[in-house]
């Protein structure tokens, strides 16, 4: 297994409950395919750009232990959740 950083920008226009509904589907998308070591709730901050039309976004990140593979459908979680703004999957070495 690999070890793993991601980052998501989530729409802060949004509610608290739908925002948590959304962590919660990535984190257990994770948790069967990995282990999470570490998670931090960054909160609300302003984006270097605007996205969409945004100009802040509720930043939260992940640390987790998985496969390779398992990765891919991850991002595609990601890129079909209309909520998410932006995200990145990085590997840590």
């Amino acid at each position: 297994m690999n070890k793993y950083e991601t980052v998501m920008i989530i729409n802060n226009e949004i509610t608290e409950e739908q925002r948590n509904s959304i962590i919660t589907k990535v984190k257990k998308y994770i948790l069967e395919n990995g282990i999470i070591t570490e998670e931090q709730d960054l909160g609300e901050k302003r984006l270097a750009y605007e996205v969409n039309n945004h100009k802040k976004g509720y930043y939260y990140s992940i640390k987790f232990n998985a496969k390779a593979t398992s990765i891919s459908e991850l991002e595609r979680i990601y890129r079909i959740t209309d909520e998410i703004l932006k995200f990145i999957v990085v590997r840590e070495s």
